[in-house]
């Protein structure tokens, strides 16, 4: 009933969780207690921060803010880069993990990209892989490459040669045309995507005149992104045939289920784990229980919003 699939990937739970939004130290919480807040088995996958080739300190504070309705961030990509990721962060997460672990990672330059896929192929573990192209809070990576179609078919192209694994690639909400950058992805021989990473924000003190955050302009994300990631998700759906994971102000079973109308495979809680680090267990027991009730299952229902 709960079962899905994700491209070369198949997934017991259609529930996952954002990049960047579920850290190592929420395995504290995860299954230490008798009753853990959120069981490992309510979760399709795991999705790591991504990680870059050399280590990052991210930008430097303030670099969240909280507005009226979701909260904007400039944290930059912090990771302790990819050799320490293999070294120290990636033993832990096998041994604590009991469900599919998904990579995220990005780069610099195609070639950067490249041998950083090809270094994770050569370790045990990995389900699969998230390619970040998306990412607004760093210069010369991520969105630089998911901003132009041609761009990221060439480095998509250039990807899937080089593994049989799910290779998930995450598309950018701030282009003209999100159905020509998801055609790109297919084109090159991704085997999923992904969407939205945040939209573009920004938030000024009236008092002041200064920007909230540094950077002035940078990610947007929370319950004011849904009905624009729920546009996205749709439009990417019907123009190509590839799996979604799907994300964007996520917070209850109905949010999810909404996505999976839109044509989502599975879907990832973000910001709402920063305040309810429970918050995917909750979505998974009501969507469990409103399948039960109608008698589908997820499979039933994906892309049939009318």
């Amino acid at each position: 009933m709960m079962k899905t699939k994700l491209g070369r990937l198949a997934l017991d739970s259609p529930i996952t969780v954002a990049s960047g939004t579920f850290g190592m130290e929420y395995f504290e919480i995860m299954d230490v207690f008798d009753a853990p807040i959120l069981p490992q088995d309510k979760l399709g996958a795991y999705i790591c921060k991504t990680i870059t080739p050399l280590p990052k300190a991210g930008n430097p504070p303030p670099r969240i803010y909280e507005t009226e309705c979701g909260m904007l961030n400039s944290i930059g990509l912090p990771n302790p880069g990819l050799q320490c990721f293999l070294d120290e962060e990636l033993p832990i997460l096998l041994e604590k993990l009991s469900i599919p672990l998904i990579v995220s990672f990005s780069g610099g330059s195609v070639d950067e990209f490249c041998m950083m896929l090809e270094t994770l192929e050569k370790a045990e573990g990995i389900a699969g892989y998230e390619i970040n192209v998306s990412c607004p809070n760093v210069e010369n990576e991520g969105i630089a490459f998911g901003a132009d179609s041609d761009v990221l078919y060439q480095l998509v192209s250039r990807l899937a040669p080089l593994t049989n694994k799910e290779l998930i690639v995450k598309l950018s909400p701030n282009v003209t045309d999100i159905g020509r950058m998801a055609k790109a992805a297919e084109a090159g021989g991704a085997s999923s995507i992904s969407l939205i990473n945040t939209l573009w924000g920004m938030a000024i003190d009236w008092q002041t005149g200064k920007a909230r955050i540094p950077r002035k302009v940078c990610g947007y994300s929370g319950k004011g992104v849904k009905p624009v990631a729920l546009a996205l998700t749709y439009q990417a759906a019907q123009a190509v045939s590839l799996p979604i994971l799907a994300m964007g102000g996520i917070s209850c079973w109905q949010d999810a289920l909404e996505f999976i109308y839109a044509g989502a495979s599975a879907v990832a809680v973000g910001t709402s784990n920063f305040t309810d680090p429970g918050a995917p267990a909750r979505i998974y027991d009501g969507l469990l229980e409103h399948l039960k009730a109608k008698g589908s299952g997820i499979k039933d229902l994906i892309g049939t919003v009318s």
